[in-house]
């Protein structure tokens, strides 16, 4: 969605010298770059685990709680990663993501998807074995894994395709 003052905020982001600096050094874009991928690569996976065991398809053995103190903080130690690394390829060219609708639909995904792990992580601070019960918790809890899952993946579509619109 484009808006006057969305281009006027792309035009002023390309005139500061950091995005001058991005544009002008060859390396900065693949290596920031390769820094995100290997992020959205511990994110996804992190994200992939703790919603397979949150779906009883891994780790059946093992405390949901317990499989969440593993992964929740590779998600959350990471996202800041991934927050400074887009930030910087923004800044190199803020037209192409800024304006593109399809970034942000990207972000919206994001967003949803902090919700959504939020919720579902919330709940085990006060009671480790919240998400154990059976009935309609452990149903709620399958489908929060799969609208979480299908978040994520939609994330990582959404970041790739972003280039080809």
């Amino acid at each position: 969605m484009r808006t006057p003052a969305l281009d006027k905020f792309c035009a002023w982001i390309e005139q500061t010298q950091l995005s001058q600096t991005i544009q002008i050094t060859d390396w900065f874009v693949p290596t920031v770059q390769t820094v995100h991928i290997l992020a959205i690569a511990a994110v996804m996976t992190a994200a992939v685990m703790l919603n397979l065991r949150m779906l009883g398809v891994v780790g059946r053995g093992e405390p949901l709680a317990s499989v969440a103190a593993r992964f929740r903080p590779i998600i959350w130690w990471t996202l800041p990663v991934l927050l400074v690394s887009g930030m910087l390829l923004i800044a190199g060219e803020p037209v192409r993501s800024l304006e593109n609708w399809i970034f942000q639909m990207k972000m919206l995904l994001l967003i949803a998807a902090i919700i959504v792990t939020i919720a579902s992580q919330a709940p085990l601070k006060k009671d480790s074995a919240y998400w154990d019960a059976t009935g309609a918790r452990r149903g709620a809890l399958k489908l929060v894994a799969v609208v979480s899952l299908a978040l994520w993946v939609g994330i990582v579509c959404a970041g790739r395709w972003i280039a080809y619109v």
